[in-house]
């Protein structure tokens, strides 16, 4: 799960630093332009999600850590779907690049629901996952259900919030 906000737990400290920020377009579902100029770059994302994986190398090993930093730079993928051109190629925007973004936030009723479709989707992989190591661990799959239950229920909670503030 830290892996999947590896890139906005960054971001926090760096917005109340005034390094990235936040400008209102408008209110409701995606109505923020986000300047995350270092977290969100493409080669910022790289890095970062690099820096999390390796973080778990010597604990968890080379398998484990390359998922960590996968998932850690699926959210910059998955950013790149929904935000508008506000994700710069280099850190700070250096060499003034196209700023990257396919911005579906300006269709927000098709954002909310690409949203939940993978709100959705994870919380299923995620529950046929965890079921599958709680059978090879010889146990119920019950404590998977919860969490995937949970995943799903809070994750659509917080979309609603956003979708409906």
């Amino acid at each position: 799960m830290l892996a999947t906000a590896w890139l906005d737990i960054i971001f926090v400290p760096l917005l109340l630093a005034h390094r990235e920020s936040l400008q209102p377009i408008h209110t409701g579902y995606g109505g923020m332009i986000i300047h995350a100029d270092y977290t969100h770059s493409m080669v910022g994302m790289l890095a970062l999600s690099a820096a999390l994986g390796a973080m778990f190398l010597p604990r968890l090993g080379r398998r484990v850590a390359l998922v960590i930093a996968a998932v850690s730079a699926s959210h910059w993928m998955l950013d790149l779907v929904v935000h508008r051109a506000d994700m710069p190629v280099l850190p700070g925007n250096l060499g003034h690049l196209p700023y990257l973004g396919m911005g579906l936030w300006n269709h927000p009723p098709a954002a909310a629901f690409v949203e939940f479709i993978l709100v959705v989707a994870g919380a299923l992989m995620y529950w046929r996952a965890a079921l599958d190591v709680s059978a090879k661990a010889e146990r119920n799959g019950r404590l998977a259900s919860i969490s995937a239950a949970m995943i799903a229920a809070f994750g659509l909670l917080v979309l609603f919030l956003d979708y409906t503030s």
